[in-house]
């Protein structure tokens, strides 16, 4: 498989992972866990499936990295998964979905200030493709609200776009010196560290034998697919595409989520999905393309 290939394959396993999340966590929240529970339960069991990789696949880590590295933990596990789920304990998948699409704009701005990267017309155009295509989704589903009463929902979830965005950029000097799996250990590690204080009594109140087969089924899939597998799959293609590249990506979840139900039958194909899917593929294209002499916007 094309070295080139690699990374675009992780990345699009990733937010079909993501794009079935949001309804999956949903589910679990709060009738079986809490938020913070939830988060302090996916953190654990990403760090054993982590280190029972790290330790067969050693890496020395300098100690001047630890500091980035916990850094990481804080904007791409501790923050960002605390405040995505309680805002989406707070919202519906709907407006958590709409305010995600602000992430790769974050990512933009964030690369240019951190990793001094110029921000072309080309990836300007295609993150204004890909917002197009994501809110054409969205938004004709018909049941988004953007009322008081999802608002403390919808600014958590927009913290937690911003604070994964900030995580992208800051991730990427490691990953040009480190394997992901070290990367990774490490990152949450320090996450386990800065949520183990938030998750704690949560995580306690969890009755285990009120799941039913299909809530274990959820939460197992929430810990192994949406924490270690998504996670681990964004950080291998962030070690070979930018960080701008890589939260494009967002933007195929609706779509992803889409096609599912057309598959499922639980939805149809029309125009405004053909032209949303235009949209994404066009944007994601022209994010990802390599850089050429461009002028600086």
């Amino acid at each position: 498989m094309s070295n080139n290939l690699k990374p675009h394959l992780a990345l699009f396993g990733a937010n079909l992972i993501y794009g079935a999340n949001y309804s999956i966590a949903k589910d679990l929240m709060p009738n079986f866990i809490q938020p913070f529970g939830l988060v302090l339960s996916r953190v654990i069991g990403a760090v054993v499936l982590f280190w029972i990789i790290y330790v067969f696949s050693y890496e020395k880590v300098a100690k001047k990295d630890f500091l980035l590295l916990g850094l990481c933990g804080l904007f791409g596990v501790a923050a960002n998964q605390l405040m995505f789920l309680y805002g989406l304990d707070n919202t519906t998948p709907i407006n958590a979905g709409i305010i995600m699409v602000s992430n790769p704009i974050m990512v933009l701005i964030a690369s240019a200030i951190i990793l001094k990267n110029n921000i072309t017309l080309t990836k300007v155009s295609g993150i204004a493709l890909g917002i197009i295509g994501a809110l054409l989704l969205l938004l004709f589903k018909g049941d988004f609200s953007f009322g008081s009463e999802n608002l403390k929902g919808d600014i958590f979830i927009f913290l937690n776009a911003m604070s994964y965005g900030i995580y992208l950029v800051i991730a990427v000097p490691l990953m040009r010196k480190y394997k992901p799996i070290t990367v990774m250990s490490w990152v949450f590690a320090f996450g386990l560290i800065m949520v183990f204080p938030f998750g704690f009594e949560e995580f306690k109140q969890i009755e285990w034998s009120t799941f039913t087969p299909t809530i274990w089924w959820e939460f197992l899939f929430v810990v192994i697919s949406t924490t270690f597998l998504a996670y681990l799959f964004n950080i291998y293609g962030l070690k070979r595409l930018s960080p701008s590249v890589v939260s494009t990506y967002i933007y195929l979840q609706p779509l992803l989520a889409t096609l599912i139900a057309i598959w499922a039958g639980k939805d149809s194909l029309d125009m405004i999905k053909i032209s949303a899917a235009l949209f994404i593929f066009t944007g994601v294209y022209l994010v990802s393309k390599s850089p050429k002499k461009e002028s600086k916007l």
